[in-house]
């Protein structure tokens, strides 16, 4: 199950943006330590299962090593990205199965003393991400509560199929105009999601693995739905980084059974495992071929907001202006004149900026007069660069 779920992991679309976008590298460094923490408190646990009454004392500075260790990468992880915030509910899920720590309100509570030190390392940087990301404006106050949990709950089931069906993927996935608890798919999205949490918890009576692998997706995905909205994507690939564990754990978990079963053929037994190998190989091929795709968007700024253009070509506007930097930065001055004139046109929120770029592209290209007049208008759009650009060029120009 381990190597399958590795392969998934590794080979999967979903993480080419996390490792194609190099801004994003923070989520290779997160889940290192985010797992290299679970690691260490998985030794911790064993320590205690185990409670060793030679060498007491050696024994118990190993524990309290093991706990240290875990809440040192804790911390690394949470340095490393804010997403790691929900480690401490992710320990307290796994303090329940797989080990069987918790089994009344007796053992939750004395296990989650015990975390108190990880949900006040979360709290503080929960706090410290909200406050930055407020202040620089990306904090969308806007969008109603009840919309938002519409549009997580989609996001929830959107992710999953995703997983399972990794085409169509956008670096962009805007946040959408209208949500509806009356439309189909945000309706059939949250009778999923409940049809599966009420499985898991009946299930659970007999198999705990169900729940808490589903509990292990909603909670690391819970910082990334958008109850508290930052930016204007309503998904994106990147964070599923961490949270595709689960889905992907359920995914060798069915192979592995699979294979026990045709190993356990008494009939055709030979063929069965020569279809299921090249049904396997078929598989990593397409998914293989699948990530060299997506990889190839990422190869620079143009293709890259070319592709989202092409996938959304009303709704993510900003995408023209963000290609349009890109022509600019490669010497295709014209092409950045269109694509800034476009956005322009559409009366993009950021607009003043789209003025200045595009009359330092004018510049470029030697036209001044047209360069002086989108200064003028950045300036009166109460852009501070505009202002000081049009003194300078307008004085140049009158000498």
């Amino acid at each position: 199950m381990g190597v399958s779920t590795g392969l998934l992991f590794g080979l999967h679309p979903l993480h080419v943006e996390s490792v194609a976008w190099i801004a994003e590298r923070k989520d290779l460094l997160c889940a290192f330590f985010f797992l290299l923490s679970v690691i260490f408190y998985s030794n911790y646990t064993e320590i205690i299962k185990n409670k060793p009454i030679e060498n007491y004392f050696s024994s118990r500075f190993l524990l309290y090593r093991k706990y240290m260790l875990s809440l040192g990468c804790f911390i690394l992880a949470l340095l490393s990205k804010p997403m790691a915030v929900t480690l401490p509910i992710v320990l307290l899920i796994f303090d329940y199965y797989p080990f069987h720590r918790i089994n009344n309100f007796k053992t939750f509570r004395s296990v989650s003393v015990e975390k108190i030190p990880f949900f006040l390392c979360s709290i503080g940087s929960s706090i410290v991400t909200y406050l930055a990301q407020k202040s620089g404006n990306a904090v969308w106050e806007g969008v109603p509560f009840p919309i938002r949990v519409l549009v997580a709950t989609k996001s929830i089931v959107a992710y999953l199929w995703n997983m399972l069906l990794p085409v169509n993927l956008i670096p962009f996935y805007p946040y959408p105009r209208e949500a509806s608890f009356w439309s189909l798919e945000y309706i059939g999205a949250l009778f999923l999601v409940t049809v599966v949490i009420c499985f898991c918890v009946y299930i659970s009576k007999k198999q705990k693995l169900w729940l808490t692998v589903w509990a292990y997706y909603i909670v690391t995905l819970v910082p990334v739905l958008g109850l508290i909205q930052v930016g204007g994507q309503s998904m994106a690939d990147r964070y599923t980084y961490l949270p595709s564990l689960g889905p992907f754990f359920i995914i060798a978990l069915f192979i592995a059974w699979c294979l026990h079963k045709l190993i356990a053929l008494k009939k055709n037994k030979t063929i069965a495992m020569l279809l299921a190998s090249v049904f396997c190989v078929l598989i990593i091929v397409s998914m293989s071929y699948l990530t060299y795709m997506q990889i190839g968007i990422w190869k620079n700024g143009i293709d890259l907001w070319s592709y989202v253009i092409k996938k959304e070509p009303e709704t993510v506007l900003f995408a023209y202006y963000n290609r349009g930097g890109a022509f600019a930065k490669a010497g295709k001055y014209h092409e950045a004149i269109e694509d800034y004139s476009r956005v322009i046109n559409k009366n993009y929120k950021e607009y003043s900026k789209v003025y200045v770029d595009r009359g330092l592209v004018y510049l470029e290209i030697g036209k001044i007069e047209p360069a002086i007049t989108d200064f003028r208008k950045a300036c009166d759009l109460g852009n501070g660069f505009g202002c000081k650009a049009l003194r300078i060029y307008s004085r140049n120009g009158s000498q």
